[in-house]
This record gives structure tokens, sequence and C-alpha cells, in this order.
């Protein structure tokens, strides 16, 4: 078939998605993908915001233009680094991945229980995580600095305003991402690349579930989930099946847990499962690094026989060697299977697993992925040809309305028409990329001073990193953290203006 017969076969599928509203999801993201086979070199393009021009606004608890947002939309801050905790000691900082667990009625009033991680390694004894779960103390000395700062703290949200914080899990090392389970419960993973650390001799870089209650989360790690540089997990519902990422620089896997135990609640990961990691049939070692949108690859799976064997070097079937890959990387390098560049966020919606690669694409400033569970074809349906129009993303979620919003994290932020700094970008239903959200924090010590936060917060953090955002179930709010200095925000706004 000839180019012109492809483009007018993809117009016509663009026309008949067009009119099936009832299915508003799968007809948005399958004219995502032809719509972007459509654009030059394979690469998606940035579009006018449906939510039009952003401009700073003041924050609702600080008074602080702390966000650049489109008209009509209004935050808050809250859960700042140094805040208390309900344990009387100050709030860490490292805020990244996040999800809403819970969403209940208390009497007349809606209460959210989102989980944030806390992505720090060493801490001094004072700045410990002293929560009910906790893995590793490390060293028992006060003065040590070899104690783990990672962790996770759960925060209360009622009806519109921020409660409380509380730890949940503690003695862990750099926790990133994690995902939010259909059983309540979110699972925190480490992103360490190193077997062992500390005097203690525990190893890290695994998996940990933290649940609601704080009391009930058991700091124990899912060690069958597999020991390597995670970034973020999302469980298919249907199956039970929990989906990984890996972020570690030209050798991440993509991987799979099945538990022994469906349908899942809170504790059922430990009890037993298997590792797989993913491979493209027909294709040894696939590199799917450097992937155009509509790109398609067709996945199978191999077993990780030891999920929790240590690093090594590894050689693949075509001779490619990778040098000090974790563990289960080396086995399933060892049986074909496939890698990205840097894989990160990944997030379920309707039947779909959507990852993003965060140095993928052309230029590597990142592609996103979407797997079809059903059909296991995994299909690229995002890249980035300039950091103007996508900066290296790393968490992102799906909101209830069934659109991607990514968070930016490159190590130098974008200058756009709005300015400097990182962004929260977001796709429309062809495809395209918008800018919705810029970080605006630049602080002084008088400002933090007058809004009661620690004077050592001060500076220009517009180029510190978006993330852990998330949606409440109801699509009214978007969750999100600034890492450093250490902020969580609840966005609220007329999202029905756009797709989010």
């Amino acid at each position: 078939m000839d180019n012109t017969a492809i483009s007018a076969t993809r117009r016509n599928l663009l026309k008949g998605i067009a009119s099936a509203s009832a299915l508003p999801f799968v007809g948005a993201f399958t004219a995502m993908q032809s719509q972007q086979a459509l654009a030059a070199n394979g690469a998606t393009t940035l579009v006018t915001s449906p939510y039009g021009a952003i401009a700073p606004v003041n924050d609702m608890t600080t008074g602080l233009p702390l966000l650049q947002l489109p008209l009509g939309f209004s935050y808050k801050s809250f859960g700042w680094r140094g805040d208390l905790m309900t344990d009387g000691k100050a709030c860490p900082g490292g805020h990244d991945g996040m999800g809403v667990i819970v969403s209940r009625k208390v009497g007349r009033s809606t209460e959210l229980v989102l989980v944030r991680n806390h992505e720090i390694g060493s801490a001094s004894a004072a700045n410990f995580l002293n929560a009910p779960g906790v893995y590793d103390s490390g060293n028992t000395s006060a003065t040590a600095t070899t104690k783990f700062g990672g962790g996770n703290t759960n925060l209360l949200f009622r009806d519109g305003n921020f409660v409380s914080m509380t730890p949940s899990l503690g003695g862990t090392q750099t926790n990133c991402a994690g995902g939010v389970t259909p059983w309540g419960t979110w699972l925190s993973c480490e992103e360490v690349s190193s077997d062992a650390a500390g005097t203690s001799g525990k190893k890290h870089g695994y998996v940990f579930e933290v649940t609601a209650d704080p009391a009930q989360t058991t700091g124990l790690p899912i060690v069958g989930m597999g020991r390597f540089g995670h970034e973020a997990a999302a469980v298919d519902p249907a199956t039970g099946i929990v989906y990984e990422t890996e972020d570690s620089s030209g050798k991440s896997g993509f991987y799979r847990y099945i538990p022994d135990i469906v349908p899942g609640y809170p504790g059922s990961l430990a009890m037993g499962g298997v590792l797989q990691m993913a491979r493209v049939k027909g294709i040894v070692n696939a590199n799917l690094g450097t992937a155009p949108v509509n790109a398609t690859y067709e996945l199978e799976w191999v077993n990780i026989a030891n999920p929790d064997q240590n690093r090594s070097n590894a050689t693949g079937p075509t001779g490619i060697t990778i040098s000090s890959a974790a563990g289960p990387f080396v086995q399933g390098w060892t049986q074909g299977a496939l890698r990205m560049n840097r894989g990160e966020g990944i997030w379920y919606a309707q039947g779909k697993m959507f990852v993003m690669d965060t140095s993928g694409g052309s230029v590597a400033r990142g592609t996103i992925w979407e797997l079809d569970l059903a059909s296991q074809v995994l299909t690229c349906i995002y890249s980035s040809p300039s950091a103007l129009v996508g900066n290296m993303g790393d968490n992102l979620t799906v909101s209830p309305r069934n659109a991607i919003l990514i968070c930016e994290d490159a190590s130098t932020a974008a200058t756009d028409s709005f300015g400097f700094g990182q962004r929260l970008m977001g796709l429309t239903g062809a495809g395209d990329a918008y800018i919705f959200a810029k970080n605006n924090v630049t602080l002084t010590s008088t400002q933090l001073n007058t809004a009661g936060k620690l004077a050592s917060l001060q500076g220009d953090h517009r180029s510190n990193e978006f993330a852990g955002a998330c949606f409440d179930p109801t699509g009214r709010y978007l969750f999100v953290n600034i890492q450093t200095p250490g902020i969580t925000f609840a966005i609220s706004g007329p999202w029905a203006k756009g797709p989010l």
C-alpha cells in the first residue's frame, strides 16, 4: 500500500472514531496514534493549550505565586518540607511519587488519603522517618548519617482542605515513584542500584506496600517483585498483575509480577508470585530507546528465576554486553528481553498501561508507550522532538476523564513563551502536547518567614521537578508535588475546558 492510501485509511479511521462518542477513552487514544502518525518525522507537536495561556497564580494557603496556571484555576499548598507531622517531627523533603489510595465518606464529609514518597538516601538520625513500618534502621549511633531517610507519609485531605500528615514507611532508600493498588494501598519503590547499603547489611532496591492506616504498614520488602532500580508500578485490576518500570540508563527492563493470590488484598503480593521481563516477539534484545510515534511491537515474557540476584554483566544472544546491570535485568537480557532508555512513570487506565521512557526518542527527550493488556501490543504514542515540545517527562498520570498529564524532570528546565521552569504537560486527544502549568517557586527568606515556612527553603526552585501527579476519583482535584524544596499542591478549576 502506498503512503497516500495509508493516509486515507487513517483519515477514515479518525472520522469513525469521532463518531464513537460512547467510547471516549478508546477513541481519544486511537485518534492520538493515528494523528501522530501523520506528524512530521514521526514525532509529537506542541499546540496551544485548550485551557488557555498560563500566568502566576497566588497560593490560597500562603499567598505566594508558586505556580503558573490557566485562568480560572486555583490551588492550595500543604505538606511542605519542615511542616510538623502528627508525631511532632518535621516533614522531610524529596517529595516524589504519590497516589490517592482511599476516597471515603465520613458523615457529610469526603476524605481522601494520599500516600507520598520521599526520595531521600542517607539521613541524619534527627531526619529519620520513625514510621510504624521501618525496614532498615541503619547505624544505631545517635549521630550517624548512614540511616536511610526515604519512605512515605500519609496525607489526609478533607472537603478540599489539608488535615494532617503521618509517617507510614521508614528506613527505605530513594523512594522514587510507585503505584496505587485496586485494594487501596500504595506500592512504594526504591530506585536503588546497589546490592547492599550501610552497616546494617540489608539490601535495598525493593517494593514496599503502604496501607491507608499507617499502623498496618509492615515495612517488609516484597522480594518477589525484584531488586533493581525501581521507578513505578501499576496493577491491572482484571488480572492482578503488577507492571513495573526500571530507571537505569540504557539498561532498563520492563517487568511484570504475576501474584499467586488473586484478587489481591493488603499483604497478598508478599505471599508469592512470578517475576517476568518483557521480550519483543521476533526481535532479540530489542532496543526501544529511539522509537518514533506509531512504532509497534508484540510482547512476550520470560521468567526471572531469581528476583533477588546481585548485579553483574550480561551478554545477550546477539552478543551485546550490558555492564553492571541489575540481577533481574541480567537474567532477562540473556533470554533476549528488551530494554528501554529510562523507564519511569506508569499508569493503568481502561485496559491499557501507559509507560514513560524519560530519555527515549530520537533526541532523548521522552517517549510514551501504550501497552494493550489484552493483545500485549506495545505502541509508541508520543515522542518529543525537542525540549520545547516535551522535556524528559518522568511521572505521568491518566485523569478520570482519560487524558494523560506528564511531569517534566529535565536537568535543564525548558524556556518557553511563559518563561523558564519545569512544566506539567498535557496531551490532547489528537496526541499533541500542551503546557498546563509551570513551576514558579522563587522564594526569599522573608516570604518564607511570613508564611511560617523554613527560611532555609529560600532560592529559585523553578528548575526542580514536578512529581507525583494524581487526581482524586471525581477528577475535581489534581494533586502534585514539586520535589525540592518539597511542596504538595491541590489544584482545582474548570477541567471541562480541556481533556483533563
